[in-house]
């Protein structure tokens, strides 16, 4: 039988997700990952999250707080659920298409994404970070962390491909910060902003 109505494929889909996953995952990371598996149809990220200890609740806390949500991609902040960010009061901000970014990331001779980590750690407040394709926003994060000039009330760290992309997520990995990381090379924006939904879900949809 075809099934049509969005509602009920979706409920369908994680309905098959939880028969198939065959993985022990902590209830309180469960969500995000079948949310994970939901967007890429790949199993792997049942092995391949990693998340510190409290990272969930502390991320539930700061979206009930309204806190700030900034993405390294246009795309991850198209993904990300409007309507449960706006019923949170989180605003989801992008700063990689600035002219601003772009011009001093050229006189520089850095990457935009690193120089839009600078800007998003400028505005303070508390804020998740939502890495799903720029290795460098990670980088710089670390950095930024490091020097005390940002404090994250999340990183989700998950970019894809293969030049930094371990060293970046080992980064975050191995600070204290609250974290939701993609072991490996795998990842990418639609990652991030499944992440993200997942956590709102729970708080608001």
């Amino acid at each position: 039988m075809i099934i049509t109505d969005p509602a009920a494929i979706e409920a369908r889909s994680m309905q098959i997700i939880e028969s198939e996953l065959k993985t022990e995952i902590p209830e309180e990371n469960r969500a995000v990952v079948k949310r994970v598996i939901h967007a890429t149809a790949d199993f792997d990220y049942a092995e391949n999250l990693a998340f510190s200890p409290g990272a969930v609740e502390k991320a539930l806390a700061a979206l009930g707080r309204g806190c700030r949500i900034v993405t390294d991609t246009q795309m991850a902040k198209s993904g990300i659920n409007k309507t449960a960010a706006g019923k949170l009061g989180c605003e989801i901000v992008c700063f990689m298409s600035d002219p601003d970014v772009a011009e001093e990331a050229k006189a520089r001779g850095c990457t935009r994404a690193q120089v839009s980590m600078e800007k998003a750690a400028q505005l303070g407040g508390e804020t998740i970070f939502a890495i799903g394709n720029a290795p460098t926003a990670l980088l710089a994060l670390r950095e930024l962390m490091d020097e005390g000039k940002v404090s994250p009330a999340l990183v989700i760290g998950v970019p894809v491909g293969f030049v930094n992309i371990l060293e970046s997520k080992d980064a975050i990995l191995s600070s204290s910060v609250p974290h939701i990381v993609a072991r490996g090379r795998k990842g990418g924006s639609t990652v991030a902003a499944a992440i993200v939904n997942a956590l709102m879900y729970q708080l608001a949809r």
